[in-house]
């Protein structure tokens, strides 16, 4: 196949082409190496280099063009829709992918109607929790799109009820969440991961790492905290990511501030850690979002507390010992107490980025060959 695929070029505080990071390189990667030819064409919503790179995905091929909006940001999103016109008919694919965000998703839906070839949307969340949604008129451009995709890939099989049910998408939804690289997340020396961090190698450490504001539900850790601080002499509680402007990480002896670490550095700390923690909140975005967390955590084989919300509901309902009520503080200090005590580890298999983008690769010859059903069916990954 010959395969463009659309996205942002920033994509969790990485560069897409850069960085090689995540879903939105993993996606166009993994399917040129199962031979298919592949363009990937960024959009950097700030200044970025632009141009064009080769990757090498033997046995196919995959090729990244990326654009700026740069100073001028309007006449160039005016420009931009014709311009990828103009190269993909250049390129002749015989499946447009639209990702990462509302505008992509529209505009390959766009693109895809004027080529005449088929249209795949990925949703590696639900875009309508997004800033982009308060826009006028951008849910319904979301919707529409979405409803006309021969195929609608998701990150949670919450989405993809949501999908199916409130989008009433005509096209094949395929629930696919994302992976880590288990070069990086993996079970390390304990110690080892401490000494390189900086944290105390005797006690029990307690923590998470990601975005520490209040609409991911931070607040609900910074509460059992309270809570929690004065059982134990010995426990500590550990923090990685940017925090919101104005509501600063606890202080105290007891609590390590680790500022923004790069994505190697995550997997130590979940390995230096004895608990790990996933906050989300029972919001459109915490219901339908797959904690990327989650599987890095579980894929260092570190004990979590998670929320019971959405996708880690599933997920953990075999270790209900893991799960709490989501922003309740008190629960979370339960969950924590008893996940220090005896630890629960779940035994979830996680398939790396080559597995899960060898079951896509079906679901897009489907779409090319014409073999879609007209009514919406719900695809869970066997």
């Amino acid at each position: 196949m010959r395969i463009a695929f659309l996205c942002k070029r920033r994509y969790m505080s990485k560069d897409v082409i850069v960085d090689r990071y995540a879903r939105l390189y993993e996606i166009p990667y993994q399917l040129a190496r199962l031979g298919h030819e592949v363009r990937g064409y960024c959009l950097s919503y700030d200044r970025a280099e632009e141009g064009g790179w080769g990757h090498d995905a033997t046995p196919g091929k995959l090729r990244w063009e990326s654009r700026s909006l740069g100073r001028w940001k309007l006449p160039a999103v005016a420009g931009y829709p014709r311009h990828l016109l103009r190269r993909l008919r250049e390129f002749r694919p015989d499946v447009i992918i639209g990702a990462s965000d509302i505008p992509h998703v529209a505009l390959g839906a766009w693109l895809a109607k004027r080529l005449g070839v088929p249209c795949a949307a990925d949703l590696y969340d639900n875009f309508e929790g997004f800033g982009q949604a308060r826009i006028p008129g951008f849910v319904s451009a979301l919707r529409h799109a979405v409803r006309g995709a021969d195929l609608v890939t998701t990150t949670s099989q919450p989405l993809a009820d949501y999908v199916r049910d409130t989008y009433r998408a005509r096209g094949r939804i395929f629930a696919m969440p994302s992976t880590v690289d288990k070069a990086v997340f993996h079970p390390r020396d304990k110690l080892a991961c401490r000494h390189a961090l900086g944290l105390p190698e005797n006690a029990r450490l307690i923590g998470t790492a990601g975005g520490l504001s209040r609409d991911k539900g931070i607040a609900t850790l910074y509460g059992a905290w309270d809570l929690l601080k004065d059982d134990r002499s010995d426990l500590h509680l550990v923090l990685a990511g940017p925090h919101q402007a104005g509501f600063p990480p606890p202080s105290g002896e007891r609590v390590h501030y680790l500022g923004a670490l790069p994505h190697d550095r995550i997997a130590e700390l979940f390995n230096a850690l004895d608990v790990g923690i996933i906050s989300v909140l029972d919001t459109p975005f915490g219901r339908y979002c797959f904690p990327q967390k989650a599987y890095e955590m579980l894929a260092c084989g570190l004990p979590v507390a998670t929320a019971d919300i959405g996708a880690m509901s599933d997920m953990f309902a075999g270790t209900p010992q893991c799960l709490f009520y989501a922003a309740n503080a008190q629960s979370l200090a339960d969950c924590v107490r008893a996940q220090l005590a005896d630890p629960a580890r779940p035994d979830i298999s996680i398939d790396d980025w080559q597995a899960l983008v060898s079951k896509l690769e079906p679901e897009l010859l489907r779409v090319t060959r014409g073999l879609t059903s007209p009514r919406a069916q719900l695809a869970r990954p066997p």
